[in-house]
């Protein structure tokens, strides 16, 4: 049984790395998938994948649902780019059932050096574009009656410190009580919202200043030899995808508020 058949699936950041393993997953599970993003050429060339996905789930069953999928040009961190978004995934798919927060950026930036500006953009994208979306897409799932799921993908630097990168800790930690106060206040409506913590998993966000981190001789004797991470690797986006499917589902139907970390074990680690 297809469990998202007849549902919309709204993912922000959805045309690359965890998005798009999660777009790619509940087309998989029978849902109508709607893309946001600010890379229209990134966009159109997920469209086309999922779009091949189908296909081919189409062609071995022809009673497999065949919902083409969606991609909206936005940029979460100006609120009417995602209140047009929320308005055309309803207008155009009936409803909305499940939100994945997941835009993000990153970029080293020393604290005593970095400015007010690149503090913000980072800030707006992950803080504020998950506040706009959660907002707009719960407005929705209230009006429409929809026991709905939020799930929002966090990271395990929410709660831990790393040189260059207070901005984007600070908005990520940011982001974890924005899921909690929000499964608080929204749980009478019946929405559920939960996030995903992921370690150092292997997508674009992983190449910083040209030379991907999981690749150098820092990473592999550290965390990799030394087993700072105790299964001794890096993750992959469909890993986290998986979790992220779980908690959208009715199979997590207990869970709020929670926010579950998917790093290999290093969290646990000193």
């Amino acid at each position: 049984m297809l469990r998202f058949s007849g549902k919309t699936v709204v993912i922000t950041g959805g045309a690359t790395g965890i998005g798009f393993a999660a777009a790619e997953l509940f087309v998989r599970e029978g849902a109508r998938i709607v893309i946001a993003g600010r890379s229209s050429k990134a966009g159109e060339a997920a469209i086309k994948a999922l779009k091949d996905i189908i296909e081919e789930l189409v062609k071995k069953d022809t009673s497999f649902p065949s919902h083409m999928p969606i991609y909206v040009q936005t940029d979460v961190a100006i609120e009417a780019d995602v209140s047009r978004l929320m308005e055309l995934a309803a207008e155009q798919t009936g409803r909305i059932d499940v939100l994945v927060n997941n835009a993000a950026m990153f970029y080293e930036s020393d604290f005593l050096t970095e400015t007010t500006e690149q503090w913000h953009q980072v800030f707006n994208v992950i803080a504020d574009g998950a506040y706009f979306c959660t907002k707009h897409a719960a407005k929705v799932m209230v009006d429409k009656e929809i026991k709905g799921a939020i799930v929002n993908i966090s990271s395990i630097n929410s709660y831990r410190a790393l040189q260059k990168s207070s901005h984007y800790n600070a908005a990520k930690g940011a982001l974890d009580q924005l899921t909690r106060c929000t499964a608080l206040e929204l749980a009478p409506h019946g929405i559920r919202v939960n996030g995903v913590a992921p370690g150092f998993i292997d997508t674009g966000l992983s190449v910083i200043g040209g030379v991907n981190e999981l690749e150098t001789e820092d990473f592999l004797h550290y965390y990799v030899k030394q087993r700072k991470i105790p299964l001794a690797r890096a993750g992959f986006p469909q890993e986290i995808a998986t979790i992220i499917a779980f908690l959208a589902s009715d199979e997590s139907s207990y869970i709020q508020g929670a926010i579950i970390p998917a790093d290999g074990g290093l969290s646990i680690t000193f």
